[in-house]
């Protein structure tokens, strides 16, 4: 099997991954060919990363994309700062939402907030 975390190959009884650390939890992971397999998106928790992208770039100045990805402090930010000032300073979330979301895009940002890798 190979390591959530890391991709590393693991024993199959092994309980830790010995490259990061990792505990090796059978049950959640995931099945490719019969092989385990860190990166198929039909797992549950994946997030897409076009899904994420056109989120950052279309409502980035509400933080959506963020929400999505889990880092809830960054979306509260960016939600703040565009209800607190009354939308004056929108364009800054939007900007800085524009360039997250082409950072996503691009593969810049590959992660969520779990660490686990965007799907395609």
């Amino acid at each position: 099997m190979y390591c959530k975390y890391c991709g590393k190959y693991v024993d199959d009884s092994a309980n830790f991954c010995d490259s990061c650390g990792g505990v090796m939890e059978p049950d959640r992971a995931v099945m490719q060919n019969n092989q385990y397999d860190q990166y198929n998106p039909a797992q549950a928790g994946y997030k897409s990363k076009v899904a994420a992208g056109v989120l950052g770039i279309v409502l980035g100045a509400l933080g959506i994309h963020n929400f999505y990805l889990g880092y809830n402090g960054r979306a509260i930010a960016q939600l703040l700062i565009t209800l607190l000032s009354c939308g004056f300073l929108s364009v800054v979330s939007w900007v800085w939402g524009l360039i997250e979301g082409i950072m996503i895009l691009t593969g810049s940002i590959n992660t969520d907030a779990d660490g686990n890798p965007l799907s395609q």
